[in-house]
């Protein structure tokens, strides 16, 4: 019997802290913010992802697109989970960090014109865009300058930049907004000098002095 009063002990007076810390944080994953901010993270996800697969089919036939179109890879819903984990921790452990309205909104703003970019590249591009980087010129490749294509080089590259680091910022995630911006950018600065490699093949000089007159879109990255 002795032996039983520490953990009786333990029960009675431990488990009541656990019970009112374990509704505290459900209270506050499930408050106003946190149901607005993950309910606009989940229909930024969905819309992103279905609308790339969806133009991908519009443009190029279903019988000529996969699911890779969805761009969901491991390395990026590793990242996304990460992000949600890091959200629901500090909403329960730092709940006014999650209260910045003015820069959840920012972010939101963020994801919007992320998305606007991105799909006018697309769509101005037609069957010139494709997920996958081109090695090999298609006689219907042709360059496109015109449109948003008149303002940057790789708009699709920037609209994913500025929505990916967007739903960060809209979570009030200080950790996943840095090392999103950091990871994204240094993906999109090693992979725009491979593609306009081949561009370069493909549309030689014409390629060369559309180059040197238009950004390349990525900031730091010429």
């Amino acid at each position: 019997m002795q032996f039983l009063d520490p953990l009786r002990f333990a029960v009675e007076n431990r488990l009541p802290l656990l019970i009112h810390y374990a509704s505290a944080s459900f209270s506050e994953i499930f408050s106003d913010t946190g149901i607005r901010q993950l309910s606009q993270m989940l229909l930024s996800l969905i819309f992103f992802h279905t609308s790339e697969y969806i133009l991908a089919i519009a443009i190029h036939g279903a019988s000529n697109v996969t699911l890779s179109s969805l761009l969901i890879s491991k390395h990026y819903a590793l990242a996304m989970l990460v992000s949600l984990l890091e959200y629901l921790t500090e909403i329960i452990l730092f709940p006014g960090l999650k209260q910045h309205w003015w820069v959840s909104n920012f972010g939101l703003i963020m994801i919007i014109v992320g998305e606007i970019i991105r799909k006018a590249a697309i769509i101005t591009a037609g069957r010139s865009f494709t997920h996958l980087i081109k090695i090999n010129h298609e006689e219907h490749h042709a360059l496109v300058t015109h449109g948003v294509y008149r303002l940057m080089r790789h708009p699709s590259y920037c609209g994913f930049l500025i929505w990916s680091v967007g739903t960060q910022v809209m979570l009030c995630n200080p950790v996943s907004t840095v090392v999103f911006t950091v990871v994204v950018w240094r993906f999109f600065a090693q992979r725009i000098p491979y593609e306009e490699y081949f561009l370069n093949q493909f549309f030689g000089v014409q390629y060369l002095e559309y180059a040197e007159s238009v950004a390349s879109g990525v900031p730091f990255v010429n």
